[in-house]
């Protein structure tokens, strides 16, 4: 049970993540958040309205597994499998959010200052949660994929666009966290 209460080590998660790869490559099926959020918004009648929501969702309810997996999983992760302790952040790093603002880096996987229903209900908060949200769809969208798709299936199908998108979020993740995050979070 010890082992079950610590995060699962690479030689674990990774080859795990692999047979899943290799099943869905075996059945021809590919893998990625954004590709439910397609089929649910067309099951709840987006077909009506736009024409990229019109195609055969039937296709992809086996899918939505991965959003209920997604679920249930965090749930457990959370209530079951976590002894509550902080998260090992390097001092340099708990250094640079306390000085945007973050009072107890490391303390929680969420804190308060983003996830807080009093810090996502103010102007500021809800502008990052309307304003992030419209950014990642948009690149979702653009990019073809999401990150999980991209990075996992893409990648592990040797897909020349799908390495372009995993650099590109990289990058764009470094140019939001050494120069926008700073911008936002210390105004």
């Amino acid at each position: 049970m010890e082992f079950l209460l610590k995060p699962w080590p690479w030689y674990v998660s990774g080859p795990l993540i692999s047979l899943v790869m290799i099943v869905l490559i075996y059945f021809g099926k590919t893998f990625g958040m954004s590709s439910n959020l397609r089929t649910l918004c067309t099951i709840g009648g987006a077909d009506n309205f736009a024409s990229f929501f019109k195609f055969d969702w039937k296709s992809q309810i086996w899918n939505l597994t991965v959003v209920v997996g997604a679920v249930i999983g965090g749930f457990i992760a959370v209530n079951f499998l976590s002894d509550g302790s902080a998260i090992a952040l390097n001092p340099e790093t708990v250094a640079n959010l306390n000085s945007l603002g973050f009072e107890n880096a490391g303390a929680s996987l969420l804190p308060p200052e983003l996830y807080d229903w009093s810090s996502a209900l103010t102007l500021k908060g809800s502008l990052i949660l309307i304003g992030g949200g419209i950014l990642v769809g948009f690149g979702t969208r653009y990019a073809g994929g999401c990150t999980s798709g991209h990075a996992i299936t893409g990648l592990s199908n040797l897909q020349w666009p799908s390495l372009v998108a995993v650099i590109g979020f990289f990058i764009g993740g470094l140019i939001m966290v050494h120069f926008l995050y700073p911008l936002i979070f210390t105004a």
